[in-house]
């Protein structure tokens, strides 16, 4: 079985089913640890964990035998290029599509001029934590927007090296 990667709309109906099926994998992983807290935590974690179409940089998805069986967004927030909605379907785990995906995020954002990419991601996501570790992802403070409601996040950064311009004034 052979996967291809492709570059959509935000609201492209395939990226959005597959951002419903992270929400309930979400769901399943945090939900225990979330459901006894006050309905106005839930409801800043929420607003803190939206993403503005406007702010979405890119978005691309994974389709196995034509089916979709991964997502993943490039964002700006603020100043910085941020890592959102990686996911892969269970039945398509394994393959290497997540790590593809999050390749084309780090490609995206050096072609952007971004300096370094940060993602925000916790501990039930084990597998998530591995593939970032193993991409060169280092542990950095928990960032705004999830401080507030989201303290126990890992946050992580890969610092991206500059251009061959960007160098060649470096140098001058």
């Amino acid at each position: 079985m052979t996967y291809q990667i492709l570059e959509v709309d935000v609201d492209d109906p395939r990226a959005t089913s597959l951002r419903a099926h992270l929400d309930e994998d979400l769901d399943r992983r945090y939900g225990p640890l979330n459901r006894d807290e006050p309905a106005e935590v839930a409801a800043a974690r929420i607003e803190a964990l939206r993403v503005a179409p406007d702010d979405v940089v890119s978005t691309w998805i994974a389709l196995l035998d034509d089916e979709p069986a991964g997502h993943v967004m490039l964002r700006r927030l603020g100043a910085e290029w941020e890592l959102k909605r990686l996911v892969v379907t269970s039945g398509a785990r394994g393959r290497g599509i997540g790590r593809a995906l999050t390749h084309r995020v780090i490609d995206r954002a050096v072609e952007g001029g971004a300096r370094r990419l940060i993602l925000q991601t916790g501990a039930p996501q084990p597998e998530s934590i591995a593939l970032y570790s193993s991409l060169g992802f280092t542990p950095i403070p928990v960032y705004e927007p999830y401080r507030a409601t989201m303290p126990n996040s890992l946050c992580f950064e890969l610092r991206l090296d500059p251009g061959p311009l960007d160098r060649l004034i470096a140098q001058s």
